[in-house]
């Protein structure tokens, strides 16, 4: 499988949340990750970005973060330029998908944790 910078929106040091489980998953398979949230603190060994920080050659993005708090994070993931978005279940966005593929970016609903078990990612 090849290394796909991942750029996880939405990255918790909570073991109980997904984002948390997706950034040690995506290590484990040895894809670089920048973890992305609000709060500062750890996940995988990395610092949660808080600042949006500038990351290029980014292959995917994957959000979690629900739709009613993604319009605060539209320009830094379009800005990003990855070749694909992964909306999660519960982050579905018809406004950022559409806004996406009208930059030629290719978004994808379905959950990363699956596609990474299933070898799809």
């Amino acid at each position: 499988m090849a290394n796909k910078k991942t750029v996880v929106i939405g990255a918790s040091d909570n073991p109980a949340r997904y984002s948390f489980q997706a950034v040690n998953r995506l290590k484990s398979y040895g894809h670089e990750v920048v973890p992305v949230g609000i709060r500062k603190g750890q996940v995988a060994g990395l610092d949660i970005h808080v600042d949006k920080p500038e990351v290029n050659s980014v292959d995917t993005v994957t959000l979690y973060v629900g739709p009613q708090n993604q319009p605060a994070w539209y320009d830094y993931i379009l800005d990003l330029k990855p070749k694909r978005i992964i909306f999660n279940p519960g982050t579905e966005n018809y406004e950022l998908e559409r806004r996406a593929r009208e930059q030629g970016i290719q978004t994808i609903e379905a959950c990363t944790l699956v596609m990474l078990s299933v070898g799809n990612y």
